[in-house]
């Protein structure tokens, strides 16, 4: 499992101008089986993925198709974890 956490390297404006392209690019990865969840941070500077079913370069790899990356409005962190403990229900998705 890999938390993929985004930085907007570039104006909110830049940003919001590749908005529908990212949703898109998120909706295509959720039908995938590949995201479990995404969002944006709080205060607004970046974005966080919760993603699996892929090895680490798979997974840059596919963060290379992403619109921010390829506008290089976001920068990208990746942090890869194994789960040992989790909540009732949560098993279905590591």
């Amino acid at each position: 499992m890999f938390i993929v956490s985004l930085s907007y390297v570039k104006p909110l404006v830049d940003v919001e101008a590749y908005l529908n392209e990212h949703r898109q690019f998120l909706d295509a990865c959720y039908s995938k089986g590949y995201f479990i969840a995404s969002g944006t941070k709080e205060p607004r500077t970046g974005g966080v993925i919760l993603a699996k079913g892929m090895t680490r370069t798979e997974l840059e790899t596919l963060i290379e198709e992403d619109p921010f990356h390829r506008a290089g409005v976001a920068q990208y962190e990746i942090t890869e974890f194994m789960p040992v403990k989790h909540a009732q229900g949560f098993e279905r998705y590591i």
